[in-house]
């Protein structure tokens, strides 16, 4: 019988074919791999197994535990606070991805910085810059650096035996790319990625530190290494933004301490990444009204209302075959409301090529922005303006109808802050609707009824 308080696994070594792509694993080698089936992507790799100790403790009831001593700690930036839940929870593991030089390192030294004038000690640890290059970073963006310790190092046990003397607040990696174990594959390997970030993991939750791990990305836009990397961190946020457009969006798409809808605006200037206070006004500040092909539309992020652009041209197609070009929604819903137009609402759209896009990077995913689109393609086709104090917003369905969305109100009442006179709706919209001072409802039943009424 094993004892009671401590379980002992013996160290083993055995060799198996690791996928570099997502990280499965097999006795043999194949040619492709049968989870993400890529081509000549598994690589033969030792495993070893080294002593564990697991140390047993009783059950606690969960209504006596107390989160007196573990509470959030507060950034300056609002908008990181806003993605995070109310901010960073102690002994969380948060992974940040992004395309190379969208502001990665930039927004991590900036929230270091912030920790360290606040909270106490920051530890960044740096696998691809040296102490001179953070400090000069730091000094371009007006950063004091007091209490914020750089670590330039690449070893994981010299990593965790430096952050086990310093007991910082907050531990920075950047990137988990550049970290490696001793014994575990070259560095940047799924094998070492997955096993430095176990090893974050067990020393975050045991001393109640919050670590922030840098994740570079695929040329398909995902964090690189496998999927299990993303089930192991806590929090999974992504920042994105054309890289030559000043807006970047930070984006949740994994918290386990509040929601996943949530997106944080930031303005990248030459003193570092600057908080948008009022995202709506600024997505729309190079709006030209009465623009043709263009559509204002109120959307929801998370618990937070935005007003964006829609924009759509459409173009006789010098092929056989009518491209459909989407950048920011979804192309699924281009080609679904393309369709719809065609049959329910009188526009032939069988020899055009159409482009949507939704100005200021956004990527819009939810459905109430089918009428928006639907009515800027056809503005873009007829060569007419939409209403310039109008703003649209409704599902479209297959047969032309139109169904109403969530939170009318608070994308109504954002619309209505900022000067907007009218807003075109399904007419079936919920019971007991109050509509904000300032704005006039333009309720339609189907698509046809509103492409009407958009160019009477």
């Amino acid at each position: 019988m094993y004892p009671a308080r401590i379980i002992r696994q013996m160290a083993k070594s055995r060799t198996v074919f690791i996928c570099q792509s997502c990280g499965a694993e097999s006795l043999k080698w194949a040619g492709r791999c049968p989870q993400c089936e890529e081509w000549n992507s598994y690589a033969e790799q030792p495993v070893s197994v080294a002593s564990i100790d697991i140390a047993s403790s009783p059950p606690q009831e969960l209504s006596s535990v107390s989160l007196e001593n573990t509470p959030r700690m507060v950034l300056k930036f609002s908008e990181f606070n806003r993605v995070l839940g109310g901010g960073i929870v102690p002994g969380s593991l948060i992974l940040i991805g992004g395309d190379p030089g969208i502001g990665k390192s930039t927004l991590l030294l900036q929230v270091a910085a912030s920790i360290a004038e606040n909270e106490g000690k920051v530890l960044y640890v740096s696998g691809e810059e040296s102490i001179s290059q953070l400090k000069l970073r730091a000094d371009r963006m007006e950063l004091s650096g007091q209490d914020l310790f750089t670590l330039p190092e690449t070893r994981m046990d010299a990593i965790l035996d430096r952050a086990t003397e310093l007991m910082p607040r907050l531990v920075v990696i950047d990137s988990i790319q550049t970290v490696y174990l001793e014994g575990a594959g070259a560095a940047g390997s799924v094998s070492q990625i997955r096993e430095c970030t176990w090893r974050l993991m067990l020393w975050s939750k045991s001393n109640g530190i919050s670590v922030f791990i840098v994740g570079h990305v695929t040329k398909e836009g995902a964090i690189a290494g496998p999927h299990l990397l993303e089930h192991m961190v806590d929090a999974v946020l992504y920042l994105e933004g054309e890289r030559f457009s000043a807006n970047r969006i930070l984006r949740s798409v994994k918290n386990r301490f509040g929601s996943t809808n949530e997106i944080g605006i930031f303005e990248m200037r030459d003193r570092g990444l600057f908080e948008v206070t009022d995202p709506s006004q600024a997505l729309l500040s190079q709006h030209t009204e009465g623009s043709i092909g263009s559509v204002i539309v109120p959307t929801l992020e998370g618990t937070r209302p935005l007003l964006v652009e829609i924009q759509a041209l459409t173009n006789p197609t010098s092929f056989g075959t009518p491209r459909r070009t989407a950048n920011g929604v979804d192309f699924n819903r281009l080609v679904l409301i393309a369709a719809v137009l065609s049959r329910r609402g009188g526009i032939s759209l069988s020899n055009q090529d159409i482009i949507a896009n939704v100005a200021g990077g956004l990527r819009i995913n939810e459905p109430a922005v089918d009428l928006g689109l639907a009515l800027a393609v056809a503005s873009s086709f007829r060569g007419k303006r939409v209403n310039p104090g109008m703003v649209a917003v409704g599902e479209v369905g297959l047969s032309g109808e139109l169904r109403p969305v969530s939170q009318l109100d608070r994308r109504i009442g954002e619309a209505a802050k900022l000067g907007f006179e009218t807003c075109m709706l399904p007419a079936s919209i919920p019971s007991g609707f109050s509509v904000p001072d300032g704005i006039s409802l333009l309720k339609v039943r189907t698509l046809s009824e509103a492409i009407k009424t958009a160019f009477s």
